[in-house]
């Protein structure tokens, strides 16, 4: 992987729009809340508010047979339904909060999703259905006709079935789910906890990380993200809704309060507002693929930290400086509460995040350029590197949101979800015509 703001030079990438998904005239349930690329890339799993979950699957065309640009629908299932919690006299949401791909067995693709308090195993796979063929006649010893049928292929029809339900482990709010690289074992973070499960094992769960205080009045932050490392099967981070980010050891110990590590920005109290707690609040965090690097994204940043430096990020990417006038309008809006997503390539150069007005941002991290795009079905290419005016706030529609993105793990292929739309763009470097 490239330094963070080395001095290498790779030729600069223009994004074009490759295909976009869903309908104008779609209703609230369609918003997309959830987007995952499996581990080949070949599978992108999309999840909705009516709990629904969406597989396309990615097919190879023409000249660029090392990458699956051309996604087909290839299923969809009901994972989640709304229920009613009859202690608490809550109605609990079908929406998917988030998906993560499991590894492929056989001839069967695994995926866990969750809403706001399950977490279930689906198993995906075709089926082959047949049907009573033409019964063929063949001629017995004493010349008599025997019928014999037969079965033949009829159609392959692809089912979902669910393994496992992972439940009544928590008490507040799943925001995040990860797979550890041991393929056995996943986390499940709400506000306040984090729980080891076995993927085989669905009636109990290990509490790791605990941060509830014996009095509620007393609580001063959140978990609001939480993931493993992608090889070492005992690291997992954690971030919280304070602007920080802690590291957990499971060899040091079997809970993980006492963090090995932390990541944090020490604000100015110069600088300290009525916001700076709701704006620092980070809604996404990852290592990248070889785990050296943090991403974490809070509403104005995106931020990247070096796993062996905590005393500061080694990149801070201002995504929404001309949006600091304007917080008390964001805030009466509720929007200032928006939690965007960031995701990272496999060489940890390119960074991607959402934004407002389905744009999105794009950041080279060797040549430290940034570039901004509006997902739009058949937009002009974008080049890196052309420098760009700051959007006019009052032209632009804080409705349409870029929250959810996530980046195909071996090429330069991203989805991004505006609403109800999923847009697929892929980078080409300059001077060829394919990856």
């Amino acid at each position: 992987m490239a330094t963070p703001g080395g001095n290498s030079a790779p030729p600069s990438l223009t994004w074009n729009f490759i295909q976009s998904f869903g309908d104008d005239n779609s209703s609230d349930d369609d918003l997309v809340t959830s987007v995952d690329f499996d581990s080949s890339g070949r599978y992108l799993a999309v999840g909705d508010k009516a709990g629904r979950i969406c597989i396309f699957e990615g097919r190879a065309t023409g000249s660029k047979c090392n990458h699956p640009l051309d996604f087909k629908f290839y299923t969809e299932f009901q994972s989640h339904a709304p229920e009613f919690d009859c202690l608490k006299s809550l109605e609990i949401e079908e929406k998917i909060n988030m998906i993560k791909w499991c590894k492929k067995q056989n001839n069967g693709l695994f995926i866990l999703a969750t809403n706001v308090k399950t977490i279930k195993l689906w198993k995906v796979h075709e089926k082959k259905i047949k049907r009573p063929a033409t019964r063929i006649v063949h001629k017995s010893s004493n010349n008599s006709n025997i019928n014999i049928p037969t079965m033949s292929h009829y159609q392959t029809v692809t089912t979902s079935t669910p393994k496992r339900v992972f439940s009544n482990a928590h008490g507040y709010y799943i925001n995040s789910i990860s797979l550890n690289s041991d393929d056995e074992t996943f986390i499940s973070a709400d506000d306040l906890r984090i729980h080891l499960w076995n993927t085989e094992v669905s009636d109990q769960c290990f509490n790791i990380v605990d941060i509830k205080p014996p009095n509620l009045e007393e609580l001063t932050e959140v978990i609001t993200s939480a993931c493993f490392h992608p090889t070492a099967c005992n690291i997992l981070l954690y971030s919280n809704s304070r602007g920080s980010i802690r590291l957990g050891d499971l060899r040091h110990s079997a809970l993980c309060d006492q963090h090995a590590k932390l990541f944090e920005v020490e604000e100015d109290p110069a600088n300290k507002s009525f916001f700076s707690e709701i704006i620092s609040s980070i809604a996404d965090s990852k290592f990248t693929a070889d785990g050296r690097y943090i991403i974490s994204r809070d509403y104005l940043t995106l931020k990247m930290w070096d796993v062996n430096m905590e005393s500061k990020p080694v990149l801070s990417i201002p995504i929404h400086d001309y949006l600091k006038m304007y917080l008390c309008d964001l805030y009466e809006k509720d929007c200032i509460f928006d939690k965007f997503e960031c995701a990272v390539s496999k060489d940890g150069t390119q960074l991607l995040t959402g934004s407002y007005n389905n744009f999105f941002v794009m950041h080279d991290t060797t040549k430290q350029q940034s570039v901004t795009i509006e997902a739009l079905k058949n937009p002009p290419p974008v080049i890196n590197g052309i420098p760009q005016e700051p959007p006019d706030v009052n032209l632009m529609d804080f409705s349409k949101r870029a929250l959810h993105v996530d980046w195909h793990p071996t090429g330069n292929v991203v989805a991004v979800a505006g609403l109800n739309k999923l847009y697929i763009y892929e980078a080409t470097k300059e001077g060829s015509v394919g990856l």
